[in-house]
């Protein structure tokens, strides 16, 4: 029997302006606020803030995606994600939480109680059975161009044409859901800003969106404090990496992007409304 995520999935505005995911780790080891939200109280904090700050969905992970994380297992990322998804959907039941994850597992048991996207950094590439789990709940699924994983992603950024092999990458990827009967309509596609990429091939990516919105499906860019921004600005700090990611979240409105995966939810907020009504009239 199909199991429909019957929570409404999409964020108001969609598609006609530049929305907004805004990050919530649940790890002690992420690159830019691991270990900052260790209690029931700032979670539910930082989630009012957000949404009184106008985020659109809300991404929670479990797991760090940064060069050389350890991979903790299903097991403990459900532990740390499990409880917090319910008292998060709990607290606010009409918000839309996507969950940042490569395990089918926790994809499964975080559909299960109350989330309503998937957000696979390996577009399916890692644990091809999150492709069934994302089709038998209908829900949207975040496709998302890398290589390799945290331990060898850097050694893996050697490109003949960066723009031609992700964007072949991601159809694959594309062809792989559909195939799993994955709705098209479902599909939200990310080329990886940070993901086994250097700086000039991630700012090569930025230059042409329009390659990839060539591929007639919604777009995610998540770039906010990658290590790029901290290189161009000699800023070492993610924290003060937020004016950078601004620039581009500008960009990304330019290029009409339909969402962006942001830290400093009110910053982008403030600076995507200017952005908005000069390149979306």
């Amino acid at each position: 029997m199909q199991i429909i995520n019957n929570t409404k999935p999409w964020p108001k505005g969609w598609g006609q302006k530049t929305s907004i995911m805004g990050v919530i780790n649940l790890t002690p080891d992420s690159f830019s606020d691991g270990g900052a939200l260790n209690s029931e109280k700032k979670i539910i904090d930082q989630v009012n803030n957000f949404l009184n700050n106008g985020v659109d969905v809300i991404d929670l992970g479990a797991q760090s995606t940064r060069p050389g994380a350890e991979e903790v297992g299903s097991k403990i990322e459900i532990k740390r994600l499990i409880p917090y998804l319910k008292i998060i959907k709990s607290e606010f039941p009409d918000i839309l939480i996507s969950i940042d994850t490569f395990n089918s597992e926790v994809a499964y048991e975080s559909l299960l109680n109350g989330a309503n996207w998937i957000n696979d950094v390996t577009g399916g590439r890692r644990d091809k059975e999150i492709l069934d789990v994302v089709s038998t709940f209908n829900c949207p699924f975040v496709i998302t161009h890398s290589r390799g994983n945290s331990n060898n992603m850097n050694e893996l950024s050697k490109y003949e044409n960066v723009l031609s092999e992700v964007k072949s990458s991601i159809e694959t990827l594309i062809k792989n859901a559909l195939e799993k009967n994955i709705s098209r309509k479902n599909i939200i596609v990310d080329p990886g800003i940070g993901f086994s990429k250097d700086i000039n091939q991630n700012l090569e990516i930025l230059r042409n969106l329009d390659v990839f919105k060539n591929l007639n499906l919604p777009i995610l860019i998540g770039a906010s404090r990658k290590r790029f921004i901290g290189e161009i600005l000699n800023e070492k700090n993610p924290k003060e990496r937020d004016i950078g990611t601004l620039a581009i979240s500008c960009l990304c409105s330019h290029f009409k992007i339909d969402i962006v995966r942001v830290h400093n939810v009110k910053m982008n907020y403030q600076i995507l409304k200017v952005a908005d009504r000069i390149y979306r009239k």
